[in-house]
């Protein structure tokens, strides 16, 4: 069934995944246009996709060009642009998909005597409230010189920009333990989301987790009980997207979104990456190849013990810093939290090859051809209808990540971690050299 637009009936869960980059940001592959992205998408699955970096003059251009208006406060390809989309995509992957104007920001400020920097996300529902936050902000840094511009504004009076740009426009905290950029990260200087934006934090609703926390790391923090907890791919290149994502119940609509964001009506949970693959969940120093459970670094004084400086105090130590519950209860606001390996690292430890080989690219065409989109083949389609496919191996697969039988080593200090589904106790014939899975971002 396909997800709840305006006019239908129906209510249907759907996809979404709002934190996105395009080519014009740094270190981001130069694939991240409209129609690779929209390819993308619909191959894993996703309903509503974030434009990111509106704020780039060019890609604001581009966006104007290529997106027409849709739901409220949503966008569609021009029609000939998505017939070109449609056409590399088979039957079972040609779902409704709808953008949301998005931008990750970068602040960079002194508060308190202290530097701070930390990044958030910016959402407007029309470009014209676009248009007004570019040029509120324009002030403040260089809008061209990067997708995701580093602005020397404070972090409340950037929220107070985009809240004055127009009825429903919103502010998200991103990746919001990593170390370095986010507003509880150990190097942030701040331990609460009011602290951060001051007078104004009520009009922050909602937390983006990251690659190195889930939900159930967040819910020890009860200070975190208000807010929606929102997972997104934070994708520099179109094949992560939905690495991440957020779960909705409500129809497709800007505004739908962001009141089930503010009330909890339609939001239904989220989809995570084990925490583990993600860059900063445990602590470490790269240079040593030190990686340190919480524990470890306090044993050891909170230096490394290999050439006695600080490590990087990663996310897993930074939450329990902040709890003040012990694991194990979700709060009333708390949503479902799903887990999922992707798909290109399951198809490459199976084929023993590297999850962006074109061997496993192969493999992921004929599996969405014949089972459909990525995350609802993970999340929802039956077992028994995956083997039916004459994917045994897939179908085994899946039945052990829903079981969350998964094999984990950590990221630390930047470098990513892994999480596996098969050992070297599988000695099927494509199972004998499993690549370890890996993963990008924060």
């Amino acid at each position: 069934m396909p997800p709840r637009f305006p006019g239908t009936r129906e209510y249907m869960r759907y996809y979404a995944d709002l934190h996105v980059h395009s080519r014009y940001s740094r270190a981001c592959s130069r694939n991240s246009d409209l129609p690779h992205l929209a390819r993308w998408a619909r191959r894993k699955g996703i309903t509503v996709l974030g434009t990111g970096d509106f704020l780039h003059p060019v890609w604001a251009n581009v966006l104007r060009e290529s997106l027409v208006p849709a739901e409220p406060g949503l966008f569609r390809l021009r029609d000939d642009l998505d017939r070109e989309v449609l056409e590399d995509l088979p039957p079972a992957c040609r779902g409704p998909l709808r953008f949301l104007l998005q931008v990750e920001v970068a602040t960079n400020y002194r508060r308190g005597g202290r530097g701070r920097r930390i990044h958030h996300l910016c959402y407007e529902p029309d470009f014209e409230a676009a248009g007004r936050l570019a040029r509120a902000l324009s002030p403040y840094g260089d809008l061209a010189s990067d997708g995701r511009p580093a602005l020397a504004v404070d972090s409340r009076d950037l929220l107070e920009a985009v809240l004055s740009c127009g009825e429903g426009a919103y502010l998200v905290p991103a990746h919001a333990w990593t170390p370095w950029f986010g507003v509880l990260g150990s190097k942030s200087g701040f331990d609460g989301v009011d602290e951060c934006y001051g007078d104004l934090a009520d009009h922050v609703f909602a937390l983006e987790t990251g690659l190195s926390s889930d939900p159930e790391m967040n819910w020890r923090v009860s200070s975190l009980d208000r807010l929606r907890l929102v997972s997104h791919s934070d994708a520099h290149s179109p094949p992560v997207l939905g690495r991440n994502a957020t779960v909705f119940d409500t129809e497709v609509d800007y505004f739908a979104i962001r009141r089930a964001l503010e009330t909890g009506r339609g939001y239904a949970g989220t989809v995570d990456l084990y925490p583990e693959a993600g860059k900063y969940h445990l602590d470490g120093h790269r240079a040593c190849g030190v990686r340190l459970e919480p524990t470890e670094t306090r044993e050891s004084g909170g230096r490394c013990p290999v050439c006695g400086r600080r490590p990087t105090v990663g996310v897993l130590h930074r939450v329990e810093e902040l709890a003040d519950r012990a694991p194990g209860r979700r709060p009333s606001t708390g949503g479902e939290a799903l887990k999922i390996v992707p798909l290109p690292e399951i198809a490459g430890e199976i084929l023993g090859v590297g999850p962006r080989t074109r061997t496993v690219e192969r493999a992921l065409e004929s599996l969405t051809a014949a089972l459909g989109p990525e995350l609802p083949l993970l999340l929802q389609v039956p077992v028994d209808r995956v083997r039916g496919a004459g994917e045994p191996e897939t179908a085994e697969a899946i039945e052990r990540l829903r079981a969350h039988r998964v094999r984990r080593e950590s990221g630390y200090d930047g470098r990513y971690g892994s999480v596996s589904l098969f050992g070297p106790e599988d000695t099927g014939e494509r199972w004998e050299k499993p690549a370890p899975a890996g993963g990008a971002g924060r």
